[in-house]
């Protein structure tokens, strides 16, 4: 819902947007909130509004700002910040990103990327559960429009979730049903500043292009509120359509060697939005990874799929095997340096060695495959196997447990079958 019925003085008042902001926390309330703050207006407010929301409450509030040296003023701007929290009594962290961007490709897509992964593992290892993020309806209906451009399905045209969870981490999203322009007046009424960052007149990046475009569609009815709607509409569809997708992988899918399995005769007979989702989920749980490839790719993979074909698509293998669909690791992108018994392997697997001694964990490979003589029995494919962790010593093979060579050892995943079912519910 988007908040705004203004007050007397022309916008929502510090009262309304901090019970908007307590209604998005329902109890039972973390004992640690972090706050990612960049220094721009709406971070900025989320972070006074954040310690009015808990200043009763038994909750540490933790703030967080990503310098990303993408200008020479980022550092100094993050100092600003830590001393705008400081004021405030709030401890904070500036996290670096150490490697810097990367000469070539999307940078601004590069950055996101980096700014998230840096937050999770800040919040990680400071046991905070919840992240909060300062986008607001503005935001929201920026990335509608740069999602239409893309010819986006129900998924993109949702927009925002106000709630997703990455590397263990909840974000939360809670200023999503408030305007940029709010926050701002809230601010100015407190006689707080923020960092007016340069970039944001930028026109060649898309979000701003798309920022300065929305005043001009605003003259044909297609407002932020309208936007907003639209992407809560798409929510809704999203939900109903994960529900179907949920019920479906239970009657055709499994989860075999660390590949999931779906039945071809009846991946055939589904309507294509929820092949899609089914391929999607299947590629992100295969191969860890956080974003779906890009549609029109996955509509050729479902298709090749569907037609008994094989192919590759985000470090995975989609290929047929007795009437049924694997999607397995590429061999490309799996581990190749040897892991140790009892640890985490090529983050999904775990390896015990029972009784032998001085083995380190490798993936089968091929010819690997070739000296497990029972490993038809199985009733995998060979390239499916062929990913799997194996025990070796020396060069010899000494134990390939998911390819009928268990030899006293064994190997378990790191996600069961149940996490795969239930992603497709999440958002």
């Amino acid at each position: 819902m988007l908040l705004t019925q203004p007050n007397a003085a022309g916008g929502l008042g510090r009262d309304d947007l901090v019970s908007a902001l307590r209604q998005q926390f329902t109890p039972p309330l973390p004992a640690r909130i972090g706050i990612a703050v960049s220094g721009g207006g709406d971070s900025v407010a989320l972070m006074h509004l954040l310690k009015d929301c808990f200043c009763d409450d038994p909750v540490e509030l933790m703030v967080a700002t990503v310098d990303h040296q993408l200008r020479p003023e980022s550092r100094q701007e993050a100092e600003e910040v830590a001393q705008m929290a400081q004021q405030l009594g709030l401890r904070h962290d500036i996290l670096t990103w150490g490697e810097g961007p990367e000469p070539t490709g999307n940078l601004q897509d590069q950055a996101r990327r980096a700014r998230y992964a840096l937050l999770t593992a800040w919040a990680r290892q400071n046991g905070i559960p919840v992240l909060a993020l300062g986008h607001t309806a503005d935001d929201q209906a920026e990335t509608v429009i740069m999602r239409l451009k893309r010819a986006a399905g129900v998924n993109g045209l949702a927009g925002m979730a106000r709630r997703r969870t990455q590397d263990g981490v909840s974000l939360q999203r809670p200023l999503l049903g408030l305007r940029r322009s709010d926050l701002r007046h809230y601010l100015r009424a407190m006689g707080r500043s923020w960092i007016e960052d340069p970039s944001n007149e930028d026109e060649t990046y898309d979000r701003i292009k798309t920022r300065k475009a929305l005043a001009v569609l605003e003259d044909l009815g297609l407002t932020v509120p309208a936007l907003v709607t639209v992407a809560q509409n798409m929510g809704k569809a999203q939900t109903a359509l994960g529900w179907y997708a949920f019920l479906t992988a239970r009657d055709l899918a499994e989860i075999k060697a660390g590949a999931v399995v779906f039945e071809l005769r009846k991946f055939r007979t589904l309507p294509d939005e929820i092949s899609h989702r089914l391929m999607v989920q299947a590629l992100l749980w295969v191969s860890g990874g956080q974003y779906a490839p890009r549609r029109q790719p996955m509509i050729e993979a479902v298709a090749i799929a569907q037609r008994g074909g094989s192919s590759t698509l985000a470090g995975c293998r989609i290929l047929s095997h007795r009437d049924k669909i694997w999607i397995c690791r590429e061999a490309a992108t799996v581990q190749q340096a040897p892991g140790d018994p009892g640890e985490v392997w090529d983050q999904r697997w775990r390896v015990f060695a029972g009784k032998l001694e001085a083995c380190e964990v490798r993936p089968l490979g091929a010819a690997g495959v070739k000296l497990c003589p029972d490993w038809r029995a199985e009733d995998c494919p060979a390239p499916v196997l062929e990913v799997t962790p194996s025990l070796w010593r020396e060069g010899n093979l000494m134990a390939a447990p998911l390819a009928g060579f268990a030899n006293g050892c064994s190997a378990e995943p790191i996600n069961s079958a149940e996490e795969f079912f239930a992603s497709l519910l999440s958002h």
